[in-house]
């Protein structure tokens, strides 16, 4: 199995908060150790390997995960669905209520 995280930059050069926040919580529970690249989708640059893989699956959100194994390639668009149907991680409540909020613009708390 091969993992890619593609990760944006916005157009005034920052990393896109929300892939700030999914690496950090990759790197804090250790799975960003199966991650096997690690690729830039820079808005400056529509050219960038991030931006043509957006374009060819389709993707108009960032972060996502392209995962490519013996029975084929499956994108993920949801770190939480990664985390429960790739990596086989336990995910608390907690990061499925972030998860199903980041994916559910018109959710919010009260």
């Amino acid at each position: 199995m091969h993992i890619t995280f593609v990760k944006k930059i916005k157009a005034d050069g920052n990393p896109c908060r929300k892939c700030a926040e999914v690496e950090a919580r990759l790197e804090a529970s250790g799975a960003m150790a199966r991650i096997d690249r690690v690729v830039l989708a820079d808005e400056r640059d529509p050219d960038s390997e991030g931006m043509k893989l957006a374009a060819e699956f389709g993707v108009d959100a960032a972060p996502f995960f392209i995962v490519n194994a013996d029975s084929g390639r499956t994108i993920y668009t949801s770190y939480v669905k990664l985390l429960k149907e790739v990596l086989l991680t336990p995910v608390s409540e907690d990061e499925e209520a972030k998860d199903i909020v980041a994916h559910n613009d018109n959710l919010d708390f009260l």
